[in-house]
């Protein structure tokens, strides 16, 4: 825990609550370590859902993590520098090399994260503002059926926009536990008057009822540049029979003309390279065991290649903690000063993860079953009242650049006018 003299405190508060960027000390480790799961069987629940959509099914505390999803998507800005070098480099198609490799490492915290997040309570909001990454982040659980997190992280230097908005519907398949991760993603990069979008690929967590649970992304994702018409469509492949794929993502970079410019590979796990598709298709059909390319790691890197992205080490203590990456456990943190300052719906001010984060399980049971109750009796009210859901910082609208619906940012969060908040805690 970190401890801050009086004089600093107030600085941070004072600039916190006129909205402005502070950076201090983070902590590196959670206050209590997970529990075990292993005299917990998952089974007794799930036998009968199979084929069915999940999130009306309540899960024992002990398999959550403590995080609210809504701190799960912020974890979308561990690797902002990638977007920060996308600003700043002067070529098309670099550039969406680089904002491939942000949109492959968003997904990377979820290697061996088989703890579920708590479902955000309607209303819920999470801010997360880092000076040292230079952005500042807002997300809101605007639907409770269907379940629907929007988030808007703008650069603090004015280079970038991300946003979007996260609809996980869940199903269960017998051994396992698939998450379709409907909604846009979009990234807006100011310098260049570019807007890219993409969805993320599918997730599932396999060995629900027996084994060691492990994670795989499949599916395809493609990233659209709609200001240069280039396009990056990425494959994250299925583990396949023998496990030779697990991991792998591989793709390719067209522009306008529909002509390659560039062959992406590595693993979400891992890393990200490029390389010329004609050096690829080359390499790739070599047969003589010397000129098979140099193994990194797990991945075999073809000479020529440039390296896009690497993966951040995680804490020695990571598997004791959730498998929490060090940017994850930041995430719920709460200084001294914090809690006047936050609005009154963050979820740092959770009661039933503040329990299970300092290691209260029985705690954090009980609140969350209130909480949910509470947050039943809320729709009954309104529903008796014919009073209809208000969200406060997002609203319904359509996207720009695809045309779809999407919940947009309405502004005025971090002016720290919050007397109009939902009581929902």
């Amino acid at each position: 825990q970190v401890f801050l003299c009086v004089g600093t405190l107030k600085r941070c508060v004072s600039m916190f609550m006129k909205g402005k960027p502070f950076f201090c000390p983070l902590r590196s480790s959670l206050p209590a370590p997970m529990f075990s799961r292993n005299d917990f069987s998952v089974w007794s629940i799930l036998k009968k859902c199979i084929g069915l959509e999940l999130s009306k099914i309540t899960m024992p505390i002990v398999f959550n993590e403590p995080l609210s999803f809504l701190q799960r998507i912020s974890e979308y800005m561990e690797h902002t520098y990638l977007i920060q070098k996308a600003c700043s480099q002067s070529d098309s198609i670099e550039r969406m090399q680089t904002v491939a490799a942000f949109a492959v490492s968003a997904v990377a915290s979820q290697w061996d994260r088989t703890g579920k997040p708590f479902n955000p309570l309607l209303g819920e909001t999470y801010e997360l503002t880092r000076e040292d990454q230079g952005f500042r982040l807002i997300s809101e659980q605007v639907s409770h059926h269907p379940p629907i997190s929007a988030f808007h992280t703008e650069s603090l230097a004015g280079d970038f926009v991300f946003h979007g908005s996260i609809y996980p519907k869940l199903k269960f398949w017998g051994k396992s536990v698939e998450a379709e991760p409907k909604g846009t993603i979009t990234l807006e990069l100011h310098k260049h008057k570019e807007a890219y979008t993409w969805t993320n690929p599918f997730c599932c967590v396999h060995n629900i009822i027996l084994g060691k649970l492990w994670i795989e992304q499949y599916g395809t994702v493609e990233i659209v540049n709609h200001s240069t018409g280039e396009k990056c469509v990425l494959n994250f492949k299925p583990c396949g029979m023998f496990g030779k794929e697990l991991h792998r993502v591989e793709g390719y970079i067209q522009d306008k003309s529909k002509k390659k410019c560039c062959v992406i590979y590595g693993k979400w796990t891992e890393c990200m390279w490029s390389v010329d598709p004609q050096v690829y298709e080359i390499k790739t059909k070599l047969i003589d065991a010397d000129e098979m390319p140099e193994v990194q790691e797990t991945v075999a890197v073809i000479p020529g290649s440039t390296l896009l992205w690497r993966i951040s080490s995680r804490p020695p203590h990571s598997a004791e903690m959730y498998n929490f990456t060090n940017f994850a456990m930041t995430l719920n943190e709460l200084e001294p000063g914090m809690e006047g300052v936050l609005a009154p719906t963050d979820c740092r001010l959770r009661p039933d993860i503040r329990a299970m984060e300092n290691g209260n399980i029985d705690e954090a049971s009980i609140e969350k079953e209130r909480l949910e109750e509470k947050q039943r009796a809320s729709r009954k009210e309104r529903a008796k009242d014919g009073e209809d859901w208000s969200t406060r910082w997002f609203q319904l609208g359509t996207n720009p650049y695809t045309g779809s619906q999407d919940w947009l940012y309405t502004g005025g969060y971090f002016d720290r006018k919050y007397t109009d908040c939902p009581d929902i805690y």
